[in-house]
C-alpha cells in the first residue's frame, strides 16, 4: 500500500495518538457534552493531524508553515478544552496529565516542523 508523505512522519504519527486518547478521554463525558465538549474536543485534535496532512501537500515553504501554524492554534484550542474538562472532574487527573503531556510533545514537534520550513 502507498504512503503518502505526511503517513511518514512522526508528528503526524503523533497527532493521530493524540485523537485516540481525545476519543478515549471524551467517551466517558456526560451524554449532555455529546454537541458540546465531546464534539468540539474531538473536532480540535483532527485539526491537528488534517492540518499537518494539507501543509505537505502545499508548494512553497511559507505556505506549509501556515498549516503547521494552524495546526499549533488547533493544539492551543485543545489543551484549553482539555483544562475545562479536567476542572469538571469529567476526567482523572492521571488522564488529565497524560494529555497534557501529549499536547505538549505534539506543539513542540509542531514549533519544530515550522522552523524547519521558514529555515529551507
Amino acid at each position: 500500500m502507498y504512503l503518502h508523505s505526511f503517513e511518514k512522519l512522526n508528528i503526524w504519527k503523533e497527532s493521530i495518538d493524540l485523537v485516540e486518547l481525545i476519543y478515549e478521554a471524551t467517551n466517558k463525558f456526560p451524554n449532555e457534552e455529546k454537541f458540546g465538549m465531546i464534539s468540539q474536543m474531538r473536532r480540535s485534535s483532527v485539526s491537528i493531524s488534517s492540518n499537518i496532512a494539507e501543509g505537505t501537500s502545499r508548494i512553497t515553504n511559507k505556505d506549509k508553515a501556515h498549516y503547521s501554524t494552524i495546526a499549533f492554534s488547533s493544539t492551543m484550542e485543545l489543551l484549553c478544552q482539555v483544562i475545562i474538562p479536567n476542572r469538571l472532574n469529567y476526567i482523572s487527573e492521571a488522564e488529565y496529565l497524560l494529555l497534557r503531556e501529549r499536547i505538549l510533545k505534539v506543539s513542540n514537534m509542531i514549533n519544530a516542523l515550522k522552523k524547519s520550513q521558514l529555515n529551507d
